[in-house]
């Protein structure tokens, strides 16, 4: 009796293996092995988790992640052709590396991972510009100390900046400088720590009170408190906000927009030319923001892996991700998850 079960057991499987398509069986052939950059960030950790999983099981691909993170990773993949995949490039980062590969010919870029870019700027709460629709720049927020009183001095407004040290802190100490807001009556409040901006966004929002400052997209706070970014008010002037928006001794600073950080997925061209059907999805894997943001909201509210976030986010958004696939691709994830 077990002889007779395991013979009906061995035919079906070695009929079924016969019975694959022959372009099925190339495709997992071409794609082979294939190594994802896990940079230390929430979106680009869940991003990077997804691609595994559907490499893994729409494409028959054996992809893993290994560590990343943006200078490092894009480097190696441009100077070693190693890591096959760095899902959320943020290439303004380092642009002389991005173009040195693109031209060589060692660099391909796939899609914008994120649709509209990185954001930064200056936010304020959507209850706010909701009651306050005249409020759409910069220049129109100064016109309304009262609206975002400053926790120093309530006669004042309050513009909350970054933690010292980053990028941000310093162009929002410059605009702040540009465009006088000294001048219009609001202070410019030091939050210490990305803790301490956090927490000033979390106490305005919850007490529904004004709140204008620094942060950017996408974030898990964003998801969870809708914000609205204002407008600079001026076209980008790229040479102006080099030499001076982003120098923190520049005395003479001049209003500007804040350039979007274009966010791109990269993978080196050997991957690119064995990875088959599985360039198609990576050609086509782009999201907004707004659901980033969602996404992370989620996985901080749960303290989510980005494994875990990966698997809530393609049982819960299968009218997005499907988009990315072939319906038989689309099949073969939904089936394993």
């Amino acid at each position: 009796m077990k002889q007779l079960v395991k013979k009906q057991f061995v035919v079906p499987t070695c009929l079924a293996m016969a019975m694959m398509g022959a372009s099925a069986v190339s495709q997992a052939a071409e794609c082979g092995d294939v190594t994802i950059a896990n940079m230390n960030w929430q979106s680009a950790e869940v991003l990077a988790n997804i691609d595994k999983f559907i490499l893994n099981n729409g494409y028959g691909c054996h992809a893993e992640l290994i560590v990343g993170d943006t200078v490092p990773t894009i480097t190696s993949m441009t100077e070693k052709g190693q890591p096959d995949i760095a899902p959320e490039g943020w290439v303004d980062l380092i642009p002389d590396v991005v173009k040195r590969g693109l031209d060589e010919g060692k660099l391909v870029v796939t899609s914008k991972a994120l649709s509209d870019g990185g954001n930064q700027g200056w936010w304020i709460p959507k209850y706010i510009a909701d009651a306050h629709p005249d409020i759409k720049t910069i220049q129109d927020m100064l016109k309304h100390p009262e609206l975002f009183p400053s926790p120093e001095n309530p006669k004042h407004g309050a513009i909350f900046n970054g933690p010292q040290g980053w990028g941000g802190t310093v162009v929002t100490s410059q605009l702040y400088k540009a465009y006088g807001a000294e001048k219009a009556g609001f202070d410019l409040i030091d939050t210490g720590s990305a803790a301490g901006l956090d927490g000033s966004i979390a106490k305005a929002y919850e007490r529904k009170e004004g709140w204008v400052g620094y942060y950017w997209a996408p974030t898990a706070l964003l998801g969870k408190y809708e914000m609205v970014k204002l407008g600079h008010g001026v076209a980008l002037d790229k040479a102006e906000w080099k030499r001076c928006n982003t120098v923190a001794d520049c005395a003479d600073p001049k209003p500007n927009d804040w350039p979007v950080d274009s966010v791109e997925t990269l993978v080196t061209k050997g991957f690119a030319d064995r990875a088959g059907d599985a360039m198609v999805y990576l050609q086509a894997r782009t999201w907004p923001s707004s659901t980033v943001n969602k996404l992370l909201a989620w996985m901080s509210d749960n303290q989510a892996t980005g494994e875990e976030g990966a698997e809530y986010f393609l049982k819960n958004n299968p009218d997005i991700w499907s988009k990315w696939v072939s319906p038989e691709v689309a099949e073969k994830v939904k089936s394993a998850l």
